[in-house]
């Protein structure tokens, strides 16, 4: 295989490396700003609030938009506009003109480029996989290593930087690497990407299968005798002509159908609520009670992120052959409530390290497993609106997990919200895990299906160390 087959993998992975890394860096950038601009942890979950509604909004209501316009165009300009934004903060601090309302203004425009411009980097994965003749399976593993790194590298340069310099010339780096993703699109992806015909339908592989969708007209499928799904191909030229809110409902009905999709998002909704709490409010702030700064935040970061790559190798190489619900559950045990219970006492910095690490390295499991789950249930051809429903239903609450720990740690403090978000966590899990749907995690495997589906799935949070297209928020 020619070196130029793989351009479009390496430009796409090069470009989300780049975006996410630069995401991370303003996620400790941004709450530390606030932090010692207001002294408010109140505040700092407005502003966090301020960012990820419009990410949710804008990056479901884009779906139907990608798929017309082009993932290649729309990741172009939202990648500007999140540099443009992030460094319009960094100049008006600098000018002395930056109220708190401005800065509330441009991070809901930063808040509505990251949208669309993940989005957009996710759907590009298949036609790059295809282009380069690589499995798709194979891409995605790719795409989730390169996200582990990004939140390896990006909390790592964020909490140096912080440290070092201050919170503004972090966000200032951040804008820089938005502007780098931008250029990356641009000088590696060929133009019309994501414009190509869709791929022939064919074997997904064993794993992969499903056959309790119901049929949504031409689009969503139907089972053959045999049991397999068999997603016909959309008519040449429909989705030129199909209208935007056609195009959104097509999505909207293909999840209504889809019983075991659903019961993740709702699942990965609640813990990404808890997660984001941590990660916008309860992390900055026990860093700044606690005298350990912002740089020991941003090593645990790293930390989780590093090990969670390690296990995303392991879970590529071994998951298929695990029973998938005992390892989720597990691994979600283990990723996410700890980090809230040990850090609510007065714990050795290497017992926190240490709690960071392993969470990390079970949250490495998630994402494969979701993200097979997904894969084996959605069409290519509804890619853009069904991927961009999927991961913002699971980032409903994101937006208001700062909010709440914020109000809640001025209320209550901080070692009580920590300890009452951890058993949230666990009950959470409990719950929904006694839905009867997860039992067609492990059918899926023994019915391989027609279609080779390729969208996006629920995201749940990076902090538990699983983000990606079904699992973790970004």
């Amino acid at each position: 295989m020619s070196g130029g087959r793989f351009r479009p993998l390496a430009g796409v992975l090069a470009a989300t490396a780049v975006a996410l890394t630069g995401t991370r860096v303003s996620a400790i950038a941004l709450p530390w700003y606030v932090l010692g601009t207001t002294g408010s942890a109140a505040w700092t979950g407005v502003v966090a609030f301020a960012e990820m509604v419009p990410y949710v909004l804008v990056k479901a209501l884009t779906g139907p938009l990608v798929d017309r316009v082009g993932p290649r165009r729309i990741s172009l300009a939202a990648d500007v506009v999140s540099a443009v934004a992030a460094g319009a903060v960094v100049l008006l601090d600098a000018l002395g003109a930056l109220p708190l309302g401005a800065l509330i203004a441009l991070v809901v425009v930063i808040g509505a480029g990251r949208g669309p411009g993940d989005l957009a980097k996710e759907i590009m994965i298949p036609e790059a996989a295809g282009r380069a003749g690589m499995p798709l399976e194979r891409a995605t593993g790719l795409m989730g290593v390169t996200e582990r790194l990004a939140q390896t590298v990006g909390p790592a340069a964020g909490g140096a930087v912080v440290g070092l310099f201050g919170a503004l010339p972090s966000l200032g780096l951040s804008a820089v690497f938005f502007a780098l993703g931008s250029m990356v699109v641009g000088l590696a992806l060929p133009r019309g990407m994501g414009h190509s015909a869709p791929a022939p339908a064919d074997k997904l592989g064993s794993g992969s299968g499903s056959g309790s969708a119901p049929e949504f007209g031409s689009g969503s499928g139907s089972e053959s005798e045999s049991g397999e799904r068999v997603t016909p191909a959309p008519r040449r030229g429909a989705g030129s002509e199909e209208g935007y809110w056609r195009r959104f409902g097509e999505g909207m009905a293909f999840l209504r159908g889809e019983p075991l999709l659903l019961t993740v998002i709702a699942m990965v909704c609640v813990t990404n609520l808890l997660d984001a709490a941590f990660g916008q409010v309860l992390g900055p702030v026990w860093a700044k009670e606690s005298g350990h700064g912002p740089v020991l935040l941003g090593l645990c970061g790293s930390v989780m992120g590093l090990t969670a790559v390690g296990g995303s190798l392991v879970a590529a190489a071994v998951a298929h052959r695990l029973p998938r619900r005992p390892v989720l559950f597990a691994a979600f045990l283990i990723a996410g409530p700890p980090r809230f219970l040990f850090l609510a006492f007065d714990l050795p910095v290497v017992a926190i390290v240490a709690v960071f690490a392993v969470g990390g390295f079970c949250g490495g499991f998630l994402n494969p497993i979701l993200g097979a789950v997904s894969f084996e249930r959605v069409p290519r051809h509804l890619l853009g609106r069904v991927g961009g429903l999927q991961t913002s239903l699971s980032h409903v609450g994101v937006p208001l997990g700062g909010l709440l720990a914020g109000a809640a740690v001025t209320v209550a403090g901080l070692a009580p919200v920590l300890l009452a978000c951890g058993a949230a966590y666990v009950l959470a899990l409990g719950l929904t895990g006694l839905r009867p749907e997860w039992r067609e995690m492990d059918r899926l495997r023994a019915r391989p299906a027609t279609a080779r589906p390729t969208a996006d799935g629920p995201v749940s949070d990076g902090s538990s160390g699983a983000e990606g297209r079904v699992g973790v928020r970004e």
